[in-house]
């Protein structure tokens, strides 16, 4: 028997999450070297409603995981408690980043977009806040980006081994087993 595989829902949400996770991570490499100007300014707005897109999806997704919990496995080993703990922060920094952006972005004089719609700040122009948040944003972003590298690796490992792991969360999985929640 195959490897109890995760709903669609599920599926649907990592691969989601995972698409933006690199693409504000890309934005954020990418915008940090752009000169004053139109461009940078469209990018920033673009990683901003982009940031706050994550930030939904991320609550979205731990309100799916916390009502469709999987089942737990037979045994568990030293990889499964590892593997368990990297999920753990994972979510945690998916949480903290866009929320650390928003806070960031909350206390500059400009005005939060989602868009070009405008959204709730929760601050006021000040720059110690604001480069508080932007340190908490960044740095954060730095551990997530390795972690989301370590999680690529982990699961191309598995890939090589076979072993279903990976293909429980695979999109285009013709052998699909049981379905986790």
């Amino acid at each position: 028997m195959s490897a109890p595989r995760y709903t669609r829902t599920a599926i649907l949400l990592h691969w989601v999450q995972a698409a933006l996770v690199l693409t504000l991570l890309g934005l954020g490499w990418y915008m940090a070297d752009l000169p004053k100007g139109p461009d940078k300014t469209a990018t920033y707005a673009l990683h901003k409603s982009l940031g706050l897109c994550a930030l939904a999806l991320v609550a979205v997704r731990l309100l799916w995981r916390w009502q469709h919990r999987p089942t737990p496995l037979a045994r568990v080993t030293t990889q499964e408690r590892l593997a368990t703990a990297v999920h753990h922060l994972l979510y945690l920094l998916l949480a903290l980043v866009p929320l650390a952006g928003y806070l960031s972005a909350s206390f500059t004089k400009y005005p939060m977009k989602l868009f070009g719609m405008p959204v709730f700040k929760a601050g006021w122009a000040d720059e110690t806040i604001n480069g508080m948040f932007n340190a908490l944003h960044k740095g954060s972003a730095l551990i997530l980006a390795i972690l989301v590298g370590l999680h690529v690796a982990a699961a191309l490992y598995h890939g090589l081994r076979r072993d279903g792991v990976l293909a429980r969360m695979s999109p285009h999985n013709s052998r699909a087993g049981t379905a986790l929640e």
